[in-house]
């Protein structure tokens, strides 16, 4: 995985506090992939409750992390209960890593 344990304490600091204690987080995608460089960080949160405004809270969520990791983009997605579930769901949940 290339993120430092300071980045990922920072991930799950900084998403717990916008979108609650609760929360599974998951990285995925070429971060957990230690032979490639650079890219993004590629993050899914888990609610086991719905979710108002996912895309608020998923933007919110990602600009904040990205001020916070020296401007690295993040791209945030969200399962919940009431949101129609995608390919990348699946993805992100066979091939990713849960952090929390």
């Amino acid at each position: 995985m290339r993120l430092t344990d300071t980045q990922v304490d920072l991930i799950k600091r900084h998403a717990r506090e916008v979108a609650g204690a609760t929360v599974n987080i998951w990285l995925f995608g070429s971060r957990l992939d230690d032979s490639q460089r650079g890219g993004d960080i590629d993050l899914l949160l888990e609610f086991a409750d719905p979710v108002v405004h996912p895309a608020l809270l998923s933007a919110r969520i990602a600009a904040r992390l990205s001020r916070h990791l020296a401007g690295r983009r993040v791209d945030v997605i969200i399962d919940a209960p009431n949101l129609q579930r995608l390919p990348v769901h699946d993805v992100a949940f066979s091939t990713g890593r849960r952090l929390s």
